[in-house]
């Protein structure tokens, strides 16, 4: 039973980790788009149900600069180098 317990802690572990790089990645993400953030942004003042169709646009640029910096591939290339880092094997 010890080893389920162990198995059971090293994968909340895991998961608190990858949590962490998750938000690490989002918030870089944010960072890096930081331009597309203020044109929607200043796009969406002042506005309500029409910043669906006034600011479309400016929420395409914004969700396409942030696919570029938070895809699976990327959180996978953090994990590597966080695995590393530790000193782990790679997941």
């Amino acid at each position: 039973m010890g080893g389920y317990v162990q198995e059971a802690r090293e994968n909340h572990v895991k998961k608190k980790v990858e949590e962490a790089l998750r938000s690490k990645m989002k918030q870089k993400a944010l960072k890096e788009c930081d331009r597309y953030t203020s044109k929607y942004a200043e796009c969406a003042t002042g506005r309500t149900i029409s910043v669906v169709w006034q600011c479309r646009k400016q929420a395409r640029e914004l969700n396409d600069c942030l696919h570029q910096f938070t895809s699976d591939a990327i959180l996978e290339e953090m994990k590597r180098d966080y695995a590393m880092k530790e000193g782990n094997a790679p997941a």
